[in-house]
């Protein structure tokens, strides 16, 4: 029985040592460390060592972390790691992140050294604006730098209202780009549309309305367009709407005698009291008006001949405007003029032809057009409390009942301006004239009874438009601050990178401008460079007038009144036929140093972020970097050329 007993003691004794060896063993094994991790880290922009910058290692074989900091050569040294898989961390708050992964064995077990001539590159936070107040906190003995709550929520704050801007500007896109699809779709049904007829023996008697204000460059001009006109002699009256107050209104006069000579039913018609505008003088005129019909066109507009001839047929089932597409006098007189051409065309191709073609209410442009007279009697007459007068008719017109007719194949060549400061002006008045009309009809158009859905949704879209430019001002200033929280809050970058979604608006808008490229030769990938090289170009200027526009829009909202800045005309399709005119005044505003500044600043931003590697808003940057120096110097240049 002993002899058993020992046996039984001596194997399990054996048991015992061997399972305590394993152990041994394995403990061992599992407590293998390099001895020694050390590297080197340098400044991504400048490749000076990196000093003082804390480096965490991890070990992802038991989760331990380590923490160090490089020295005056920037080199970093870490003990006692566990052999295997790890990570490398730059934790500098002053540093942006970055995670290097490597592996360790049992050769690395005095020594593990990353290669010193190919040192770690890290990149500083571009946080070049401000401080958004980190803070250092005590917690468990331990010292370290938090972020501030504050400032934390001040960044999703500026989030919020950055993807706000977003989300609006994408809204624009994708209303202009149904406008597109309707556009494409209703051009082969109206290729197959039959052209009414012209009959000179039903033809109405019509009243051709020239509305002028000190326009000594164009006056006559016009008034001898208007007297060509082919239309019958005794259904046909021009009247000359003249409220100049310099040598104008002698050379109107001078003109309209010369036209009445020939037999024609010409007036003019002069106002010292200037109230009320270019609407002011419309309704003025109005009992004095012979026609069922008015066609009014603006001084600087030449139609043909047959421009009565060609729209008047058009006026049947309920329709009480007629208006035409734009032409361009003298659209290849520069890049800007080129620029506005461009821009125009979108307008007059898509955004009209592309409402009109859904039924949707359109608008008369001013001007290259023809009202019924009893349409405008209907819808309450001109009314001069916005400067837009012809929106406001138009959409109380279309409310009421009466539609509107485009004619895209109808031309009216006229001129577009040819100084910054001219084009300004223009784009003012549009801009806070459009923001009076959505302030004085949004609620009429939501409450009118017997609208349609869709006209309504389209109608405070189309009167809303302007705002666009609001959304780009504040977007482009607010992507100063994205950046900055980029570097500053990890934990909100995804939502950043979640705006990149919104680049459809740029695509939707481009096969909105596609569509109405007029200057298609033929060859589609020529074409496709063509257009590509223009719409950035267009973007780029559209872009850098957003501060412009966005004050008119924002007076407009306030409610802020101002005249009627007329739109400088000056009769030159060429370079050297301009001498300079007197009614195309340049100062140099506040507005126009904003605009310096931002140049300055934009500029800056795009070149210190190449320098870094983050490109992501380089492009945005650039653009309005150039297109505010592009109206900035021209700015200067011509108020230079002034002077």
């Amino acid at each position: 029985m002993s002899f058993i007993f020992k046996i039984t003691f001596v194997r399990i004794s054996m048991r015992k040592l061997i399972f305590s060896l394993f152990l041994l063993v394995a403990g061992f094994s599992n407590a293998q460390v390099s001895k020694v991790i050390d590297g080197y880290l340098a400044d991504y922009k400048t490749k000076n060592d990196a000093e003082k910058v804390e480096v965490t290692l991890k070990s992802l074989k038991t989760g331990k972390t380590f923490v160090a900091e490089t020295d005056d050569d920037g080199k970093f040294v870490f003990k006692n790691v566990p052999i295997g898989k790890c990570e490398l961390k730059i934790t500098d708050k002053n540093y942006r992140p970055e995670t290097f992964p490597f592996e360790t064995d049992s050769n690395h077990l005095e020594h593990f050294s990353f290669n010193p001539e190919t040192p770690f590159m890290v990149n500083l936070k571009v946080s070049w604006m401000f401080n958004w107040g980190d803070r250092t906190v005590t917690e468990n003995g331990k010292t370290f730098v938090k972020e501030h709550y504050w400032s934390h929520l001040a960044a999703k704050i500026i989030l919020g209202i950055y993807g706000a801007c977003l989300l609006l500007i994408f809204y624009y896109s994708c209303v202009q780009m149904s406008l597109a699809v309707a556009y494409v779709r209703n051009k082969k049904k109206r290729n197959s549309e039959i052209v009414p007829t012209y009959d000179e023996d039903t033809a109405p008697k019509v009243t051709v309305q020239l509305p002028m204000f000190n326009e000594m460059y164009v006056a006559e001009r016009i008034i001898e367009t208007a007297a060509e006109f082919d239309y019958p002699r005794d259904k046909f009256q021009i009247q000359v709407l003249d409220d100049s107050t310099d040598e104008t209104k002698d050379i109107i006069a001078a003109k309209v005698a010369e036209v009445a000579a020939r037999g024609i039913n010409i007036q003019h018609i002069h106002r010292v009291d200037r109230t009320g505008y270019k609407a002011g003088a419309l309704d003025a005129a109005m009992d004095r008006v012979e026609g069922e019909f008015i066609a009014i066109f603006d001084a600087d507009f030449v139609p043909d001949k047959d421009f009565l001839k060609r729209t008047m047929p058009y006026f049947k089932d309920g329709v009480g405007v007629v208006q035409t597409r734009w032409g361009h006098l003298n659209k290849t007189y520069s890049l800007l003029t080129e620029l506005q051409a461009f821009g125009l065309n979108g307008h007059f191709a898509i955004e009209q032809g592309g409402r009109n073609a859904s039924e949707h209410f359109i608008n008369f442009n001013g001007t290259a057009g023809v009202w019924r007279k009893a349409c405008i009697e209907d819808a309450g007459g001109w009314e001069h409390d916005t400067i837009t007068e012809d929106l406001d008719l138009s959409y109380r017109a279309q409310m009421r009942g009466w539609k509107f007719k485009y004619l895209e194949d109808v031309e009216s060549p006229a001129e577009l301006p040819i100084t910054m400061s001219a084009l300004k002006s223009q784009q003012h008045r549009w801009m806070k004239g459009g923001a009076e009309v959505f302030i004085k009809m949004w609620k009429s158009l939501v409450k009118y009874p017997g609208l349609k859905f869709s006209d309504r949704l389209h109608g405070l879209a189309h009167l809303f438009n302007s705002s666009v430019f609001v959304f780009i001002l504040i977007l482009s200033i607010l992507s100063l601050c994205v950046l900055h929280i980029k570097d500053s809050f990890s934990d909100l970058n995804l939502f950043i990178q979640f705006g990149a979604f919104f680049l459809l608006s740029t695509v939707f808008l481009a096969f909105y401008y596609w569509n109405s490229f007029r200057d298609k030769r033929g060859n589609f990938f020529v074409d496709l460079f063509r257009f590509i090289g223009r719409f950035v170009q267009f973007l780029t200027v559209s872009m850098a007038l957003s501060l412009s526009n966005a004050v008119a829009v924002i007076e407009g909202y306030l409610g802020i009144k101002s005249s009627f800045v007329r739109t400088p005309k000056f009769n030159v399709a060429k370079k050297d036929e301009f001498k300079g005119n007197k009614y195309d005044k340049k100062s140099l505003s506040i507005i126009n140093i904003a605009e310096g500044v931002l140049m300055v600043v934009f500029g800056f931003t795009a070149i210190n972020r190449t320098i870094y590697g983050d490109l992501g808003m380089v492009p945005f940057h650039l653009m309005l970097a150039i297109g505010y120096g592009i109206i900035f110097f021209s700015t200067l240049k011509e108020n230079r050329t002034q002077a």
